[in-house]
């Protein structure tokens, strides 16, 4: 694949992650709530589902999923009910002040989980990748190394800006400093993730 067609792709996927949606919206509700460095999983899954999508679009599997209704409807519940879990979590959450967020001693693959089943439950993200691709490459002459080409270029660019965007959040967090701005804090972000969960759940 040419240069132009990979910064085309890159310059595209930037837009996209740019561009306020559910996993975004999550993301920025999460990082308000317990800070970046617990998020760091769901980010990573956030690019795996994306990788995972590329990889249906690029090697025909849309086909599959496009009859398998009954999957993709369990995705979505699924994707729902771990939204409106994680903003239970933040409505409780205690509020004894905003400190420096310890980083975890090790991954924490539940919140890999949580990013992928984010990722996974948004359909639309594949039809993005079925309608950008095929201005690229032919998807009939898709090879392994193109694919592999493109997840790098996906993971490198998608996976830079969520960490701009956490970083970013996690300074903001900083100021955060007493229990009633913790509160509202975590309620406004809680609030922000049930309504995603309703946008997910409403989609066809």
């Amino acid at each position: 694949m040419d240069l132009s067609a990979v910064l085309l792709f890159a310059t595209v996927i930037a837009v996209a992650t740019a561009t306020p949606g559910p996993s975004l919206l999550t993301l920025i509700a999460r990082v308000l709530s317990i800070g970046p460095a617990r998020n760091i999983g769901f980010a990573i899954g956030l690019v795996l589902g994306d990788v995972l999508w590329l990889g249906a679009a690029a090697f025909g599997l849309s086909a599959i999923a496009a009859q398998a209704h009954e999957v993709m409807a369990v995705l979505k519940y699924v994707g729902t009910a771990y939204l409106l879990y994680l903003a239970y979590r933040m409505w409780t959450a205690p509020t004894g002040g905003v400190t420096a967020s310890a980083r975890p001693r090790r991954l924490r693959w539940g919140s890999v989980a949580g990013g992928l089943a984010m990722a996974v439950s948004n359909p639309k993200t594949m039809l993005f990748y079925l309608a950008l691709l095929p201005n690229l490459v032919p998807l009939d002459r898709i090879t392994a190394a193109r694919f592999i080409e493109l997840s790098v270029v996906l993971a490198v660019v998608y996976g830079t800006l969520l960490a701009t965007f956490m970083f970013g959040l996690g300074y903001a967090r900083g100021f955060i400093a007493s229990q009633r701005a913790v509160r509202y804090a975590n309620r406004g972000s809680a609030v922000v993730m049930a309504g995603t969960a309703a946008v997910v759940a409403a989609r066809s």
